[in-house]
């Protein structure tokens, strides 16, 4: 057995999602790919993929040995690339991901000058209001925002942000401001979220957590189309302050209660390369870093 080319097509099944989609990115039939993969697990003696006739998945095992895999392959790639004197500048096709807003609004200009320093890569952008499984999904670099659980994923932190009680200056003239939690009850809402039952506001009052639940008259799916409610004078919106920064700065809205928010909430970038991370991921960390360290709207309490 090649393990070089076993590898490869290991990865390749992993990253593309199945044996079809594997074969042709390899160029090769499905049938090779998937006597490859087996003879790789019968030579590991583990299973690394589940099959059904739907999906493939990775096991634990799998998305273990997955990850070891693509590094050693990144390495073997770069190392080419330097002997025949091509290791000149990042290449090569990354996968990016970060919440809808927030994607459109910080990561996009970071991308586009990413991409104008090095022409030779190539990025696929997928900014969606969900945690994407950098693993499953073959994300090489996200943007999470609020605690992070425990993982083998590298995290940096770049910022915080807060979660915010808004609304226009018209609504306040028509219905009054509020001055604590519990005066929201009379007051028009806006959620930005869907959901069964009525949704849950938390603060801190007087030290100690409060929980508020509010009845909304307007619930959204998007965050823009609640934020896009509250300034045209609705009622009252709570997202997250890089949401409404635009519309703070311009007047349209303004915090409300902000004495009793909770503690900001931490954006990372995360990916799954530890220092072993290809040249193409090293070098959008560090523009990304950079870039959103700098940022004076993503780091004030």
């Amino acid at each position: 057995m090649d393990r070089l080319q076993a590898m490869t097509a290991f990865v390749t099944v992993a990253e593309t999602g199945g044996f079809s989609a594997a074969a042709r990115k390899l160029n090769v039939s499905p049938s090779v790919v998937s006597r490859i993969v087996t003879e790789l697990e019968e030579h590991l003696g583990a299973r690394l993929l589940t099959r059904t006739t739907r999906i493939v998945r990775l096991t634990d095992t799998g998305a273990s040995y997955f990850e070891n895999c693509r590094r050693i392959l990144g390495e073997i790639d770069e190392a080419e690339q330097s002997a025949t004197g091509e290791h000149t500048a990042p290449r090569g096709v990354m996968t990016i991901t970060a919440p809808v807003l927030f994607g459109a609004a910080y990561v996009t200009p970071i991308v586009v000058e990413y991409l104008t320093r090095y022409p030779e890569v190539d990025v696929n952008c997928w900014f969606l209001d969900r945690v994407v499984n950098l693993v499953d999904e073959g994300i090489d670099v996200a943007v999470r925002i609020g605690e992070l659980p425990n993982s083998s994923l590298q995290a940096i932190r770049v910022g915080s942000v807060r979660r915010v009680v808004c609304a226009s200056p018209a609504y306040l003239e028509r219905r009054g401001t509020p001055l604590v939690p519990d005066d929201l009850d009379a007051h028009t809402i806006v959620s930005t979220h869907a959901a069964s039952t009525a949704p849950e506001w938390r603060f801190n009052v007087e030290r100690r957590p409060y929980t508020l639940r509010v009845q909304p008259r307007m619930t959204s799916t998007t965050n823009d189309a609640a934020i896009a409610a509250a300034a045209a004078g609705f009622g009252i919106v709570r997202p997250l302050s890089y949401q409404v920064a635009s519309h703070l700065r311009a007047g349209t809205l303004q915090v409300l209660l902000e004495q009793y928010e909770l503690a900001p909430l931490p954006i990372h970038v995360v990916h799954r390369e530890g220092r072993h991370a290809t040249q193409k991921v090293r070098a959008f960390l560090d523009l990304a870093i950079e870039r959103l360290r700098a940022d004076p709207a993503l780091n004030r309490t």
